[in-house]
Formats: structure tokens, sequence, C-alpha cells
């Protein structure tokens, strides 16, 4: 026999912590390699966690609503079959199984004298709230500090006390060290009467957490630009009932933008960036990342290899990713390797808006809703065409507004070339 942990998985880039929604097991279930043994969500997916092993789960170490970092212990799981050599080094002769957590809390108790036990999410969370972690008696596995354990705190303000210890401190020195002020706590705003209260999920904390993160670190800038997208408009509407017909699948106005903007990509290298502390990466594959929203989660799977799909492929995968998202199938891949982010913000009418960058790309480009407008053409003519504007917002830490400008240009000048000489296969 073997004591086998599982982890965190890290179910997309850049996602560093996932929320157990749900455990899909209990202690002394078995289980096979692969089976599901727990719901996990993070800012990007939702997603079923397999078994790493096949055995008997022997302890549940994270709680359903906690919130734990990539790489943090979930659960521990006994299997069969290691062999003779294996288990020696894992557990010492004549040790028996109920012997291995306390080995491993006195370790862990070795590595970190008179600290605490707690996760670094538990750590942000008391952080956030002024809570001294030293004056709290945890309550899960081996006196470990939980996230139930400073919610609590924080609803009711009281701190449970720990037993008095005899005192054994040595004489105060003559000029006692000035207490760090105790950080601000956040004031919210309370319920009245007639009020509605919606419960906060998992998935709309993490989205919470990755949008405070994103504009905390990144000096967001923001620039627009208008086109005018008449022909090509024109075009598809040309085309659209034909192209249904026979690939069985839209042709949408937002499969050319996204085209446009993985072609000038290709040719404004700096805009697939990437903020790396001492150095910027500057990514080779060109993989564009789209929102797609449900009713209360957003979800943001990517096109790979964008640049590299015709127009019709592009439609195909944006049809394909809005009906995993729908049917509640994205899986953890369809997230990753996202490089720049488009985001249709034309489709429920808007016309101007700044988006938050999608952390750790160095922009992302909102595509706001066709309208009609009266626009003075050559010769002083006015005529009235089919006008967009293209937002785009970007971290200045990594992108200056001469570079963001050009792709821009380049973008719009793409967008309307756009005419019935375009082939979309």
């Amino acid at each position: 026999m073997a004591i086998e942990q599982m982890t965190m998985p890290q179910l997309g880039e850049s996602v560093t912590e996932g929320t157990i929604s749900k455990w899909l097991v209990s202690p002394g279930d078995k289980v096979n390699k692969y089976d599901p043994i727990a719901e996990v969500m993070t800012d990007k997916v939702n997603a079923e966690v397999p078994s790493s092993f096949t055995g008997t789960i022997t302890e549940l170490v994270g709680e359903e609503g906690q919130t734990l970092q990539v790489g943090e212990i979930i659960c521990k799981i006994e299997t069969e079959g290691a062999n003779p050599a294996e288990q020696k080094k894992e557990q010492p002769e004549e040790s028996s199984a109920a012997e291995t957590p306390a080995a491993e809390n006195r370790a862990e108790a070795a590595s970190q004298p008179n600290k605490k036990r707690y996760s670094p999410a538990v750590l942000r969370l008391a952080g956030e709230h002024g809570i001294d972690l030293d004056q709290v008696t945890g309550t899960g596995a081996g006196g470990r500090i939980t996230r139930k354990d400073i919610q609590r705190i924080i609803e009711t303000g009281v701190v449970q006390e720990r037993p008095e210890e005899p005192k054994t401190e040595a004489p105060a020195p003559a000029t006692s060290p000035k207490p760090e002020p105790k950080k601000e706590e956040v004031s919210y705003p309370v319920s009245a009467v007639g009020d509605k209260e919606i419960p906060v999920t998992g998935v709309r904390k993490a989205i919470a957490s990755n949008m405070k993160r994103s504009k905390t670190e990144i000096p967001h800038a923001w620039t627009m630009m208008e086109v005018d997208v008449t022909n090509m408009v024109a075009y598809r509407n040309s085309i659209k009932d034909s192209f249904k017909k026979t690939e069985g699948f839209n042709l949408t106005f937002f499969a050319f933008f996204v085209k446009a903007v993985a072609q000038a990509l290709k040719e404004f290298p700096q805009m697939n960036s990437m903020w790396a502390g001492d150095k910027i990466i500057q990514k080779k594959d060109i993989n564009i990342s789209i929102a797609v929203a449900t009713e209360d989660s957003l979800f943001v799977p990517v096109i790979k290899n964008a640049d590299e799909k015709t127009i019709k492929g592009i439609a195909r995968e944006i049809t394909d990713l809005a009906k995993k998202v729908r049917d509640g199938k994205l899986s953890a891949d369809d997230m990753q390797g996202g490089t720049f982010t488009v985001n249709n913000t034309g489709s429920f009418g808007s016309v101007q808006s700044m988006g938050i960058i999608n952390y750790p790309q160095a922009a992302i480009l909102q595509v706001e809703s066709i309208v009609k407008r009266p626009v003075v053409m050559d010769h002083g003519m006015i005529a009235v065409r089919d006008m967009v504007n293209l937002c785009l917002s970007l971290d200045h830490r990594v992108l200056d507004g001469l570079v963001c400008g050009r792709f821009l240009g380049r973008v719009k000048q793409i967008l309307e070339s756009i005419d019935e000489k375009t082939s979309v296969y």
C-alpha cells in the first residue's frame, strides 16, 4: 500500500488557483484512474478533476467552497500494487498508515517552526480583512486554518481565542517596537427591506478576482478608431444564405473581424506579447481568445493559430466553441494558449467600451456594434455608411501608442478592403 497525494491541477493558462465546488467522492470510496473526483471552478472554466490513481480515498484535504493554489493537496488516495522498495521508502518499517499524516505534520512543523498551517488563499483573505492568523485557531485537519474559519471571523467579528499558555517570555526591551498599523477593513453595503440578496457563486468570485488582478497589476491605456465596413457588410449579406445552406453554420461579421486581427498581428508581432517581469515574451503562435458569456459567467475559449485559418474556418470555430460553452462541454484545453483577445461587444448593442485585458495578455480589442451613420465622403459628398468603432485596451508596460495606432490602422485597412472579390475559403 502507498498513500498518494492529489493536487489542484492547472485548468488554464495563467490560472493560479481553483475553488472546489463539489466533491464527487467520500473517504472510503474506491476510484479508478481518470474517474472524476471533484468539480472545480476557476475564472476560466468549470471542470471535473479526474483521479490520477486507482485506489481508495483516505482523506479529503480541501473543503467544498475552499480556494486552493495550483499544486496544493486536495485529497489523499491509498493505492495498491506499489513494490516493496517504494513502500519501504514511503513508510518506515512497523509504522502504521495512521502515522503517515502525523509524520507529514511533523515535517511541515520542522520546516516552519512556530508557524500555523494555512494556504496562500487563506493568507490573502486574512490580509484583506486585517486578521492576524496567529490569533486564529484552525478547525481543519491537524489544526489547519481553513477559508471557513476566516469567513466566520469576517461575519462575526470574533476571533476564537486559543487556550492560555504559560508565559515564558523574556523581559520586554526598554524600547518596544512600534505596532504595525492594522489594515483597514472593506466596508460593504447592507441590505434594506425589500432588497434581493443574490449569493456570489464560486465562478463569479473567480471572475472578480481575475478582473481585480488585471486592473491592479496592468497599467491600462485605451484608444479607438472608427472603420467604414459598408462593403464588408454588403458582401457578407449577399452570401450568408448560400453559405449557411452549403456549410451548415452561420457566417457572422465577427469572423471577418477576427481574421483581420489575426492578419494584423502577424504584421505587428509586438501586439502578440506578454509582460514577464524582467522581460517581454513575444509569442510565436497567434491564438485569439474570444469572450463568450452565459447568464452568470464569462468564458474565454481560444481559436488556435487563427492566422492560418480562413474566414470560413474561423466562423466554424466560433460556432463550435460557443456551442461548447452553452452545453457546458468546454474543456481546459479549449481555454489555454490565448495570446490576444477580441471581444464582440457589438452583439448587445454597445458602440464604445473599454475592455479589461485578459491577464497575462497585453491587449484586448472590443468590436462594437455596426451602425449606419452619415459620413462625409470625398469631394464633400455625404452618404449613409455602415460604421463600426474598434476600441483597443493595451498594457502600457509592453505596448506604446505608436505601435498600437499602426496596428489598429492596419486592421481598419484590411476591413475596409473587404468586398465581393474577397474569398471566405
